[in-house]
This record gives structure tokens, sequence and C-alpha cells, in this order.
């Protein structure tokens, strides 16, 4: 029986991987094979990634530009949070869509099926399966096919925490890999992500998240090792979705368009600056098209932007010019260290709607060095046990791999599969 597990680490970034902070995934990757180069999409952010992963695509194809995006909504652009539970519910009322690609649950929805167990933002987790093809729990709410939502008894009532993690784990293992057995089963936790937005990178208080977080992929592993000596054929993917950089600065880019004279005002609806973190993504409504060369040559020429993408070469970030998407921004960043010597700054894009900054912690959304390393291990069919495989895989490469390992077609993804295709097995053996 060939199935493929999942398990995503949120927000670990490679480098901090070690004997010291996390010996389990040390220990793993003597046994898998694992990606120097791998790299995120952009924006940098868990509800892109999540949609990325899902569909093998970068965000020009499937459509959640952000973690926060503009909406076209009666001819006025509106400001919308993606993390909200109804935000892809409501993207498919306003532009006839949730996703425009295909994810894995629906593709799987015939042969074996999806459970994903998420413990990020409600956005993030429903991403991977917003149309209801398969089994989505997070804690706030909990569907099955249709999006029917399940029973009061199944119901995953976690928090957002190492202990919340550790209770949506343990069920995991239990339900998902020993009893249900779908096609493919996702665990992701929500840390080390969420204590590094609330903490120093470096910090005790992150390096003791980072080991119960190493603890909880820990046993997964063991629970797949039993599962390949009872005769299954599993591909084991442990990963993250993005790095972390240090804030050390917020720029409020609404006020500095309004400063130009490129905005009326904070509350106009013409221009808008959307943080994604440490990038941002700016909206012109099409009646104010007129305005996109000066809007870029403020942007070209802001200390504060690191590198700015225009209507001509959004692509260049997976990006395209569509729903009064003119201009990407990856904030300014730096290898400086912080307080505890972890490298890696960024300034930050204000956020709307109440978030709080994050000055002095860590974010990501952008295109620095660090919040562009996460780390991805296999273990199974067509990967080399103990390799550092050199060159680029991207996250769009993980949807093509999961489909490869379970024989079927990964057409239309803007990914490819990872197998090396002469340690493939085929009825048992390798070639």
């Amino acid at each position: 029986m060939r199935r493929v597990v999942i398990v995503t680490l949120d927000g670990l970034r490679r480098d901090m991987i070690s004997e010291q902070t996390t010996p389990s995934l040390v220990a793993f990757a003597r046994e898998a094979e694992r990606f120097e180069e791998y790299r995120t999409v952009f924006p940098s952010c868990t509800r892109v990634v999540s949609a990325s992963l899902a569909t093998g695509c970068y965000p020009a194809r499937h459509s959640l530009q952000g973690n926060s995006v503009a909406l076209m909504e009666a001819g006025r652009l509106v400001l919308r949070d993606a993390g909200d539970p109804e935000f892809l519910q409501h993207k498919r009322r306003v532009t006839g869509q949730s996703l425009a690609m295909p994810t894995l649950a629906e593709r799987l929805k015939e042969v074996g099926g999806a459970v994903v167990f998420s413990n990020v933002s409600p956005g993030a987790a429903y991403a991977h399966d917003p149309d209801g093809h398969g089994h989505v729990y997070h804690r706030a709410g909990s569907f099955g096919p249709g999006r029917v939502p399940v029973a009061p008894t199944d119901r995953l009532d976690v928090t957002l925490d190492v202990d919340g993690d550790r209770r949506m784990t343990e069920r995991f293992i239990d339900e998902v890999l020993h009893r249900r057995k779908p096609a493919l089963g996702v665990l992701w936790l929500g840390e080390p992500d969420h204590i590094q937005h609330e903490a120093p990178l470096g910090s005790p208080e992150h390096l003791a998240v980072l080991a119960a977080a190493d603890a909880h992929a820990r046993l997964v592993m063991a629970a797949v090792a039993g599962l390949r000596e009872a005769g299954e054929d599993v591909l084991l993917v442990i990963g993250s979705d993005h790095g972390h950089q240090s804030v050390t600065g917020i720029v409020d880019i609404d006020a500095e368009l309004v400063a130009a004279g490129l905005k009326k005002d904070a509350s106009s609806d013409e221009v808008a600056a959307v943080s994604n973190g440490t990038s941002a993504l700016i909206y012109v409504h099409p009646d104010m098209a007129a305005l996109i060369p000066s809007i870029r040559a403020f942007l070209v020429a802001s200390e504060w932007a690191g590198a700015v993408f225009g209507p001509h070469d959004l692509d260049r970030v997976g990006q395209k010019p569509e729903g009064g998407l003119a201009f990407a921004v990856s904030m300014r960043a730096s290898d400086e260290p912080n307080a505890f010597g972890v490298r890696g700054t960024s300034l930050a894009a204000k956020p709307a709607m109440g978030k709080p900054d994050r000055l002095g912690c860590g974010q990501h959304g952008g295109l620095g060095a660090y919040e562009q390393a996460p780390f991805l291990m296999i273990s199974g069919s067509g990967f080399a046990p103990g390799a550092a495989r050199p060159g680029s895989a991207r996250v769009i490469d993980i949807a093509p791999t999961v489909l490869s390992h379970l024989g079927l077609p990964g057409s239309e993804m803007d990914g490819d599969a990872l197998q090396r295709p002469n340690l493939v097995k085929t009825d048992g053996e390798e070639r």
C-alpha cells in the first residue's frame, strides 16, 4: 500500500537545524535525502505556501496572491485577510473560484483521499482543500467532503502552542496513520512559527519551543517506521514552509504613498499597499493606471525597498498583474545578527486591520536569504538515504512528488517530481 505523509514545522529555517536544537531532524537526515537549496514562494507566507504546496503551482496560477490581499469587489479594491476562516469562500463568491488550480485533495478524492491536520491560521489550513474534496481539521472548524462540518466529537479542539501541537500530533498518528490510512496525510504544526512571531529568534523561549517541535516530528518518524515494518510503502516528507528574519523597523507604505502624493489619503482604496510581513503587494485600481510609472519610480527610489517587481516582471516572483495587483515589494534585508547572534534582519511593512507589529521578533514574506531558506527532507522510494542533493528544489515540487509516489499524473503543475528515477520502487524492488 502506497501512502504519503507530509509533516511541516511552520517557519523553521534550515540553519536552525543542529544536534543541539533539533536532534530528531538531524537523525532523520541520515535516513532521508535533504535538499540544500530548497526555496519557497513569494510572498513567503504560510497561506500562499499552503496553496502552492497543495496545487504544485505559483500564485500566478492558483490565484492566492498573499497572506493579505485586495479583491476587486463592486468596482472597488477591498483589503482582505486571507487567514480569515471564511476568506476562501468569500473569494469564490467574488471571483468565481477559491483557488484557480486543483488541489491534491481534489486529485486524490477517488484514490485514497487526503486528510489534513493543521494548527496554523484557518485560511492556511483551508487552502489545502477549500472546496471540500477531503477532510481538513482545524481549531476554527473541521470539515469533511462537501465542506460538511464534522461531528462535534470529531472536532480538532487544540490551542495554538506546543501543547496544542502535541495533542494534534498524537491524534494524527493514531487516527490518520494507523486507522484511516488515506493516500495523503498532512500534519502542519503551528510551531515554531508561532513563538518566532512572539519572541526574538535564538532566545531561550524560541529554542525551547523548537525542541518541542522537533520532538513532535520524532513521534511521526517513529510511527512511519512502524508502518514500513508492517509492509507499507510510505513516502515521508518533512520540511518547513519558509524561514524567518528579525524585524528591525516598520514602514507604513500607505503613509509613504500619501506623502509622495500618490495616494489621496490613508483611507483611499484607489491605491493600496497590502502588508505581507517583510513584503508588500501594491494594488492600483484600473482607473488610476496612469499612476503606475510614478509609483514604480517612487518604490525603486525608496531606501526601505529591497526589490521591486512591476506589471511587466511580476512573473519573476511567480505573480501576475491581475485583480489590480501592480507591484510586489520585498523589504530591505541584511545579513546582520540579532541580539542572540541569529543572522538575517528585515524591515517589515506595517500591517493593517489592527495586527501587531513584530519589531525585534521574527517575520517573513519577502526574499531575504533566511526567510527564503526553509528545509526539506524526504525518505522513501526514489530518495537516497543520507544524501544531500544540490541544486534548486521548490515548494511547488511537493505536489508532483506526492502524485509520482502514488503512481498518478501531475499534469498542469509548475513543479516537478523530485524522485530519482533509478531509485524508484516497482513491484517492491528498486531499479
